[in-house]
């Protein structure tokens, strides 16, 4: 169990160098869309190799296509559509924000499908949280009604994908789960790409599809075989602090003693979360 908890951290420690190279990556004028696409795309060429190297079959079996098809719509398409559309009419740090509203879905989902337990630590861990977000993000309220209810949906597609994942790695070898929701997910994409880009930029997105893609969800996924998802979801949520202190180191970005302590709530909850009452 303890070794599952260490895999979702290191997860979100690779989710959390996101945002870094969506910075450098927005610098050659790259629609959000084909970063996303190349972003997977380039993930599927790692997970292919690394199948084959492993020996595990690639494709999933035809009886299980609708559920992956529904597991790429909600988890992939439609999570990252609605998160971009956030950060759009609002900001990156309110889109952050509601996007970390997760732990409080995935508390729920875990109860109703799973029958995971929702105990007074869980609730704790979670208020902790999502306090620790808002800390996080004091200089993001000014948004609108469509923003919240987008941002909201956002946070809730992302905690489906916990959800999905969990059923998925019961009868798929987790690698070969990401393969084949992520191939659906860049079929759903393709309408939105531009497919011209600089050679400059690749670099960039191969990085962007090895750490955050590609070792980031195998990690994540092969950690919910043992993890409950509403545990793994709020230890997850170290991925802010991750993203923060990156920038701290590379752009120059300072935190402020209120974005400290919103970063000690995140990790004291992520802590709690561990507990077995």
């Amino acid at each position: 169990m303890r070794t599952g908890y260490i895999l979702v951290f290191l997860a979100a420690a690779m989710w959390g160098t996101l945002g870094i190279f969506a910075k450098f990556l927005y610098q050659f004028n790259l629609s959000t869309y084909t970063i996303v696409f190349y972003r997977v795309t380039f993930a599927l060429m790692f997970l292919f190799v690394y199948l084959k190297i492993k020996g595990t079959p690639v494709l999933i079996p035809r009886e299980r296509l609708k559920f992956y098809i529904a597991f790429a719509f909600f988890s992939i398409f439609l999570f990252y559509s609605l998160y971009f559309y956030t950060v759009k009419i609002s900001s990156v740090s309110f889109a952050v924000l509601m996007l970390y509203t997760a732990p409080a879905y995935s508390v729920v989902f875990g109860r109703i499908i799973f029958k995971e337990k929702i105990t007074p630590m869980k609730l704790l861990a979670v208020a902790l949280v999502i306090g620790g977000v808002l800390l996080l993000n004091t200089d993001s309220f000014n948004f609108s009604t469509l923003a919240i209810f987008a941002g909201l949906a956002s946070g809730l597609t992302y905690a489906l994908y916990g959800v999905f994942a969990k059923m998925a790695v019961k009868k798929e070898e987790p690698e070969r789960a990401l393969f084949n929701v992520l191939l659906i997910g860049a079929i759903f994409l393709l309408p939105f790409v531009d497919f011209k880009v600089p050679l400059k930029a690749i670099p960039y997105l191969l990085a962007l599809a090895f750490f955050p893609t590609f070792l980031g969800y195998v990690l994540y996924n092969t950690a919910l075989k043992s993890v409950e998802i509403s545990r793994a979801s709020v230890i997850a949520t170290i991925e802010p602090v991750v993203a923060m202190t990156l920038a701290f180191v590379i752009f120059g970005e300072k935190l402020s003693l209120i974005q400290l302590i919103g970063a000690g709530m995140i990790i004291t909850g992520a802590m709690i979360v561990q507990a077995k009452t």
